[in-house]
């Protein structure tokens, strides 16, 4: 496992702007365009210590967010996050609800391609590929970090991928990047770290395979898009339990 290459100049995150912060009451995650005016992050990102999806007004998606300024900042108008995800009471997420710990946020406005270029899904087989992890996270939550080469170190059937990628606290919902026919595509996102006691664990990161849990979502949208709009301040609620706090990387349970 490489160690974080830290992009501290503004140069550096050339190619990279459409990974940025996601900013929320009392927190941060990461997160990334999948089009112009959507962003991807992780599910367990978007509710509050209540167990509530945090409004959509209180969320800020920055592009290529570095030492205070950002390719384009834009207030957030939707959250879906998926319908299964369910949140553990004990700030930990099990292999199972970690699967659907994906969320969709609509933005208020397009980006344009000419400040930040999203990525596409990968939809494909690794074949033992190396993978990068772009994020924010802990103690370098100003500026993007890149591990270069870091590996995939088992996949389940049910979706679960293993990673020896390094990520922190604020690394949830961070893009894990994949090779694909010369093209760089998002393969899963961080949705929990191993903790400290997890003997024979430790270093190990854990998202999810994300073709099938993104068209859900959009599908959501879709929905959303036919509805008569509702104009009394209404919004989704979607299936969640607490989080003791909104941002951080979750530890896994088995």
């Amino acid at each position: 496992m490489n160690g974080l290459i830290p992009m501290q100049r503004r140069g550096e995150i050339l190619g990279w702007e459409a990974v940025g912060r996601v900013d929320l009451p009392g927190g941060m995650c990461t997160g990334v365009l999948i089009a112009p005016d959507v962003a991807l992050t992780a599910a367990h990102c978007v509710y509050d210590a209540r167990g509530d999806l945090i409004p959509a007004r209180g969320i800020l998606f920055r592009a290529g967010y570095y030492r205070g300024q950002s390719m384009a900042d834009r207030r957030v108008a939707a959250v879906y996050a998926h319908p299964n995800y369910v949140d553990d009471t004990s700030g930990r997420v099990s292999g199972a609800s970690m699967v659907f710990d994906v969320a969709l946020l609509r933005l208020a406005a397009p980006i344009s391609s000419s400040e930040a270029e999203p990525f596409g899904i990968f939809d494909g087989t690794l074949d033992d590929l190396p993978v990068t992890v772009v994020s924010y996270g802990n103690g370098r939550s100003e500026y993007l970090s890149r591990q270069s080469e870091c590996a995939v170190l088992r996949r389940y059937a049910a979706g679960q991928i293993v990673f020896d990628c390094n990520v922190t606290y604020g690394s949830s919902g961070a893009p894990v990047f994949a090779r694909t026919q010369g093209r760089i595509r998002i393969l899963a996102l961080v949705s929990a770290i191993a903790e400290e006691q997890d003997v024979g664990r430790q270093g190990e990161s854990y998202g999810m395979a994300l073709p099938e849990r993104v068209a859900e979502l959009k599908a959501l949208m879709r929905r959303d898009d036919a509805l008569p709009k509702v104009t009394t301040g209404a919004r989704r609620v979607q299936v969640g339990q607490r989080m003791t706090a909104p941002g951080g990387a979750r530890f896994v349970r088995p």
